[in-house]
């Protein structure tokens, strides 16, 4: 019998696992698709090995480079060209000033800066450092913040795409609290807005603020599972989970030892799982598994049916709950040596309403990772375009969210129109790179459709979280982990499942439980 039943492949599953089997359990991984890694995906293009969800992690409290170390990665921990990327908007393209924090910049009149948004836009922004800094109530949407302080141009064509770009939301549905903590804060001791991004900035610490891995961040994945299985963790791939239900309550009387000893002996959970229809990799028949715990790893919305069954308290599951952002990754590996001057560093934030253009954002790959282009072929390039927009009506840019018992990350419905052919991906590129590029050039194309992946950092998610979290902490060997509880980013998502993962064991042991904060 397995201690622990880990639903969800991706990294906070394959985390949750690890942690727990170092600590003495034993644990069993199942995963609905065939490959682990959740958005942590590779994909092969070319003959070339890309990443096709992550391509970075953020080096805040090195968490997760801790982790990369711990794995034996530790040497190929690499950071990205500093050149920086680009901003476009209906009118030109340029790039991105380099004093300001979520595109905010905190030197108004900066030349970079009135390149984007020109004098009279540039005067507005200045405009902050003049007006007097008055609250009558709470602050949360970023989007106001930087309009009222800074002006239309500043949001639309700075922060919004950066945004966008970073969070997959529009600066309207953003919480100012969970995207930039302490902005409002250093707002109240400067005065101002840009005198906030300012004072931010200069407590950052030097250097990139990501990193990423040579040879892809898939690789993470790879280590993540061969360390697992070495502590003799179990993967059931191709696998969905049909029903996780507890044991009877003991019941008083002379009947209560005895199932006090049914219960030791056989786990307080009873976990179903089928063989999903079309995998390459599942079980041949339907199973069974009796656990001590179980931990669900898996995207929001299947999360939450399963916590449900688990027995949480339905009042902290209900609520609005927003529809999923879905994103779409599209991938060009193209033969063409004018790219090698990379004439938009690397890469663009597309601002919304540029015309002629559906993408978010391009990442010009090869020029953003050293290790990349240099295992390329000469004149040869990679580029990834990025499709889906979450805007302030949270239902019309992410599509219509999956139905009950579809597959999390498989785009559906309203989704698939966020599915761009080779053609679109061509035009999009060849507009952002300021560059006509060829179809007939092109080596190779892939697309990855991201859905059911729900923005942490909207306005009232953090509160939402906390309450789900709450609510599985009164229910005996469970847990929760996964971005949508933890925060935006892997660093974040790793400093969750951590601890969650070492107070379950603690759990099991008998000892008194360490609750993260």
């Amino acid at each position: 019998m397995p201690d622990v039943i880990v639903i969800g492949g991706g990294v906070a599953g394959l985390l949750a696992a690890r942690q727990l089997a170092h600590l003495g359990n034993a644990v069993v991984v199942v995963e609905e698709k065939d490959a682990l890694g959740g958005f942590v995906a590779r994909s092969t293009v070319a003959g070339v090995d890309l990443d096709s969800g992550a391509e970075s992690f953020a080096t805040r409290k090195g968490t997760v480079a801790s982790l990369v170390t711990e794995l034996g990665l530790g040497a190929d921990i690499v950071a990205p060209n500093p050149a920086g990327a680009w901003v476009q908007w209906d009118g030109g393209a340029a790039p991105l000033p380099a004093a300001g924090v979520l595109g905010i910049p905190g030197v108004p009149l900066a030349d970079d800066v009135r390149r984007i948004i020109g004098w009279g836009g540039a005067l507005r922004a200045y405009l902050d450092r003049l007006m007097p800094l008055v609250r009558v109530r709470a602050e949360t949407d970023l989007g106001d913040i930087v309009r009222r302080r800074m002006g239309r141009l500043v949001l639309e064509r700075l922060v919004t795409p950066v945004v966008a770009g970073v969070h997959s939301a529009d600066p309207s549905v953003v919480d100012v609290h969970t995207v930039a903590p302490g902005l409002t804060q250093a707002m109240t001791t400067q005065g101002s807005l840009s005198g906030a991004v300012m004072a931010l900035r200069e407590m950052a610490p030097a250097g990139s603020q990501v990193q990423g891995i040579a040879g892809g961040m898939h690789r993470l994945i790879e280590a993540l599972e061969a360390d697992c299985r070495y502590y003799g963790v179990e993967f059931r791939t191709g696998a969905r989970v049909t029903a996780v239900s507890r044991r009877d309550k003991l019941r008083p009387g002379s009947a209560e030892r005895l199932d006090a000893e049914i219960s030791a002996a056989r786990g307080q959970w009873i976990v179903e799982v089928e063989p999903v229809a079309g995998s390459v990799t599942g079980p041949d028949a339907a199973e069974s598994f009796d656990a001590r715990a179980v931990v669900v790893a898996t995207g929001f919305r299947p999360a939450l049916g399963l916590l449900a069954q688990a027995g949480v308290e339905p009042g902290a599951l209900a609520g609005e709950w927003p529809a999923p952002a879905s994103v779409t990754v599209a991938t060009l590996v193209i033969d063409d040596a004018r790219l090698d001057a990379h004439p938009r560093g690397t890469g663009v934030l597309v601002a919304p309403g540029t015309p002629g253009v559906t993408a978010k954002a391009l990442t010009h790959s090869s020029a953003k990772w050293a290790w990349l282009g240099d295992s390329l072929p000469a004149g040869r390039h990679v580029v990834r375009l990025s499709y889906g927009r979450r805007g302030p009506d949270a239902s019309a840019a992410a599509g219509r969210a999956p139905a009950a018992g579809q597959s999390a990350g498989a785009a559906s419905g309203a989704d698939e129109a966020l599915v761009p052919d080779l053609a679109t991906v061509v035009r999009d590129a060849s507009a952002l790179l300021g560059i006509p590029l060829s179809e007939s050039d092109v080596a190779g194309f892939a697309t990855t459709a991201w859905a059911d992946s729900l923005a942490f950092a909207t306005v009232g998610h953090k509160a939402r979280a906390r309450q789900v979290l709450a609510a599985v902490d009164d229910v005996d060997g469970l847990d929760v982990v996964g971005a949508w509880v933890s925060g935006t980013g892997l660093a974040a998502t790793v400093e969750q499942t951590r601890l969650t993962a070492s107070g379950l064991a603690a759990e099991l042991r008998g000892a008194p439980r360490l609750r993260p904060e």
